[in-house]
């Protein structure tokens, strides 16, 4: 199975999730309305409402129930992305203006908290304390992600423990959370949502380093955005760690040409060929795999149906989108 046969076998209930995002973004004033619904007119995978689905398989599944858990935490996502285009005073998303560019910062950032508010107001569908004591705990570790971003930017001395944690509040922690209520919404064991929360977060891991990755490899057109272009805003991402702490030419490079206040301009071409060719890419795609592999690892304990080979699917896409 592939993940197209993924995806079209969910087409009905992914549509019934994208005209509940649409009818949920709209807002009275003219600005707010555009602007929030901006991002999700750009499209994108919808990764997090899929596995929702797919962990609602292990329970009582119904897509009008589910859509309920699907929608907040997609809108969690795109509010993040909001909220990041700031931080990174990015221009692009997926190819388009970000809401920011659109825009200005301010604007921007209240979009980010009307999507915020908006998910927190759609998951009030459920009267269960849990799902709503979880989707707390995830906003406030996804803003603590944000606030030590910002704190990093330009620190070129970072190391692995401080990579590993961000990426798990900026990418790994929602993946992991919409397997798990997923899971809950369906009233599925608490066994079988552990197990899903636990392949959720290695997948999350690994997808977020194969993006580090695809952001030196991959071509504009693919990534949606100029190659080292997380460089050139001060993020360390895992290849461009492992160049700076294995070779000193390579972390001079960098602290020279990229001092800070978003040098957009600056040509990251030669520093980018050096990570390539410091071993960077390599180390990033086995920790990637070794990731997986404790994601499959996590399914083993599930019993065997449709939904189980789909996640498998899924895993093997991420571990295979990495050129």
């Amino acid at each position: 199975m592939k993940l197209a046969d993924i995806y079209l076998q969910f087409q009905s209930d992914i549509s019934i999730i994208e005209k509940e995002l649409e009818a949920t973004l709209q807002a009275k004033h003219d600005v707010l309305r555009e602007a929030s619904t901006h991002l999700l007119r750009a499209g994108g995978k919808r990764i997090r409402p899929v596995f929702v689905l797919l962990a609602a398989k292990f329970g009582q599944y119904d897509i009008h129930v589910q859509k309920n858990i699907a929608v907040p935490l997609e809108l969690v996502h795109m509010a993040s992305l909001v909220h990041d285009d700031v931080i990174d005073d990015a221009e692009l998303r997926r190819g388009k203006k970000t809401v920011k560019s659109e825009w200005d910062n301010r604007v921007a950032m209240y979009t980010g908290d009307f999507i915020f508010a908006k998910a927190v107001e759609s998951a009030s569908f459920f009267d269960e304390p849990k799902i709503h004591q979880i989707l707390s705990d995830t906003l406030v570790e996804m803003c603590i992600g944000e606030v030590e971003q910002i704190r990093d930017q330009y620190n070129w001395g970072q190391d692995l423990r401080v990579y590993l944690r961000r990426i798990k509040r900026k990418t790994a922690l929602l993946i992991a959370v919409s397997c798990k209520l997923g899971a809950l919404a369906a009233k599925a064991d608490t066994e079988i949502q552990k197990h899903l929360y636990n392949f959720g977060y290695n997948v999350g891991m690994s997808f977020q380093i194969t993006d580090d990755i695809l952001d030196f490899v991959g071509t504009e057109e693919q990534i949606g955005k100029p190659a080292g272009g997380d460089l050139s805003q001060g993020n360390v991402t895992l290849p461009a760690l492992y160049a700076m702490h294995h070779n000193e030419n390579i972390y001079k490079m960098i602290k020279e040409h990229l001092k800070g206040e978003f040098p957009e301009h600056a040509d990251v071409s030669l520093i980018i060929e050096a990570i390539k060719q410091s071993g960077g890419i390599e180390y990033s795609l086995k920790m990637s795999d070794r990731y997986l592999e404790r994601a499959y690892q996590a399914l083993e304990s599930l019993p065997e149906c449709v939904a189980k080979s789909q996640l498998i699917e899924i895993a093997r896409y991420i571990g295979t989108r990495k050129f």
